[in-house]
């Protein structure tokens, strides 16, 4: 199987089964699904999920946010990991989006990654879910899948694997296409002892195909 065509079978499978994969971030505007990325680096999704509705509630803006003292927000968000920094440039960031941007959480890469706190992860995440433009975002869920199910080819950095990821998806399926990944290496193509028994991808997957398929 060529990479072309695993990229095909792939990408019929998860239009196939997961149609409308999404974010599991709860969010209700831009503003809260920036504050909720920020908060999920190295952590999940589900404990930023029980986090963010406190948050959410006392600073519903970046207007509000902006006024935070560290004393204030600390407290909100100490049982996510890194609780120090993320409380750092939550102000940080609420504070530019107001001084340099009026109010509005901009949404382009390039504007995204000035901001405390973002990355070009958190970057490409808010532009391909807010906007659905075709921006990767590679977490460690879609670096190892992708690497283990053969999409990337020795692909060193997440950057590097971003990109051999947007040359052969189609351009208006990448914003969804990260979704499946993420999922993917969520529940089924799990770091350790991933579960090939139930898992579709079987046929085009160089790693089940080496290590487990039987060998006849």
């Amino acid at each position: 199987m060529t990479r072309k065509e695993r990229f095909d079978f792939i990408i019929s499978y998860f239009q196939q089964h997961a149609p409308d994969a999404e974010t599991e971030l709860l969010y209700d505007s831009p503003f809260q699904l920036l504050v909720a990325v920020i908060l999920s680096a190295q952590c999940t999704d589900k404990r930023v999920n029980i986090t963010t509705p406190a948050i959410f509630e006392k600073y519903p803006d970046a207007e509000s946010l902006s006024h935070a003292e560290f004393d204030e927000l600390f407290p909100l968000i100490k049982s996510i990991s890194y609780p120090n920094n993320k409380t750092k440039h939550l102000i940080g960031m609420a504070k530019m989006v107001i001084e340099k941007f009026h109010g509005e959480i901009p949404l382009t890469v390039d504007e995204l990654i000035q901001l405390p706190g973002v990355g070009r992860k958190t970057a490409n995440v808010i532009t391909s879910v807010v906007d659905k433009q075709p921006n990767m975002a590679v977490d460690t869920h879609v670096f190892r899948v992708s690497a283990r199910i053969g999409l990337t080819v020795n692909a060193k950095t997440p950057f590097a694997t971003e990109k051999q990821l947007i040359e052969l998806i189609p351009r208006d399926l990448i914003h969804v296409a990260h979704h499946w990944l993420i999922l993917h290496g969520r529940y089924v193509c799990v770091a350790r002892n991933p579960k090939c028994d139930i898992c579709g991808l079987k046929p085009a997957c160089k790693y089940y195909n080496k290590n487990v398929k039987p060998k006849t």
